[in-house]
């Protein structure tokens, strides 16, 4: 019951980075912008928030300046795709390469610095712990509990708002949208931004307010889960809620099994969540464009072409 309620205790902290990054690729993705950066996006949103954090600032601060780091990153995106109309796919690695250049560089003297992080619910109500469900909530943190309200009101956006409908016209058929009146490149530039902002926002917490400190390489691949996970979810909010739950568990799984001395294959049973991931591509390749893709995802819109 403890090895239980304690892997359920950490399940939302490892879910809620990659569902925060998931999110963000699928605004990008739902404007027609296929966006492989999220790797390098999270790593110099995570940075961004130590180095924010040990120069004083409080780690709220530190979350909103490891989102706005990401987000100039994602600028650079967005002018070489939607602005200059770079290919998306070497667009996006370049991306990860700059990013992770870049924490390399400028992270190095922030290494192994530990730092106080956002306070848990236990901390900031004084949650019971005595009881199974005291200590769960204990643990959390204001985000993963905004986290469902997050997808709900997204979800809303994308599937019910004029403006969400106008974001997905854009990435089905600009040519229709541009008829409309749509103004292809803001769309797309401001869907790559926002993409940015919550990349940036999901590295940050990893650093904040789940490890409490700045270690190079931890996105540990994180970044190409989400980019996984956006396929599973079939580019829908709602959706991408419960594949992070499942890639979040297989994650959590690890440090409970350590926590209690198990004897298992700990190298074979990290691999889980590669494992899921890499299923999941071929699934999807299997399944084709009925998996739910944008229609126009990664091409480049000409104004003058006839589509």
């Amino acid at each position: 019951m403890d090895f239980l309620v304690g892997w359920i205790a950490i399940i939302p902290s490892y879910t809620t980075p990659l569902l925060l990054a998931s999110l963000g690729l699928i605004i990008c993705e739902r404007s027609g912008v296929l966006n492989l950066g999220a790797e390098g996006m999270m790593a110099v949103g995570a940075m961004t928030g130590a180095m924010t954090v040990l120069s004083g600032g409080n780690p709220w601060l530190a979350l909103a300046a490891g989102a706005a780091a990401a987000a100039t990153l994602s600028l650079l995106f967005g002018i070489a795709t939607v602005m200059n109309r770079a290919d998306h796919t070497l667009a996006g690695l370049s991306i990860v390469a700059i990013g992770l250049g870049i924490t390399g560089v400028l992270g190095r003297p922030y290494v192994q610095k530990t730092f106080p992080g956002i306070a848990s619910l236990g901390d900031l109500f004084g949650i019971d712990r005595s009881t199974a469900l005291g200590r769960i909530l204990a643990v959390q943190d204001p985000i993963t509990l905004a986290m469902p309200v997050v997808v709900a009101l997204l979800w809303w956006w994308l599937m019910k708002s004029r403006s969400g409908l106008r974001l997905r016209a854009v990435g089905e058929n600009p040519a229709a949208a541009d008829v409309a009146g749509i103004d292809i490149q803001m769309t797309q530039l401001g869907a790559v931004l926002a993409s940015g902002l919550l990349c940036g926002l999901a590295g940050a917490y990893l650093s904040i307010a789940t490890s409490h400190v700045w270690v190079e390489g931890m996105i540990a691949a994180r970044g190409w889960v989400a980019v996984a996970l956006v396929i599973f979810a079939r580019w829908n909010p709602a959706r991408a809620l419960v594949g992070a739950l499942l890639f979040g568990s297989a994650d959590a799984l690890v440090p409970r099994l350590q926590a209690i001395g198990a004897d298992f294959p700990v190298y074979l049973t990290m691999t889980m969540p590669y494992l899921l991931t890499l299923a999941v591509l071929v699934l999807s390749s299997i399944a084709g464009r009925a998996s739910g893709e944008p229609s126009f995802l990664g091409r480049i819109y000409l104004r003058q072409d006839k589509h």
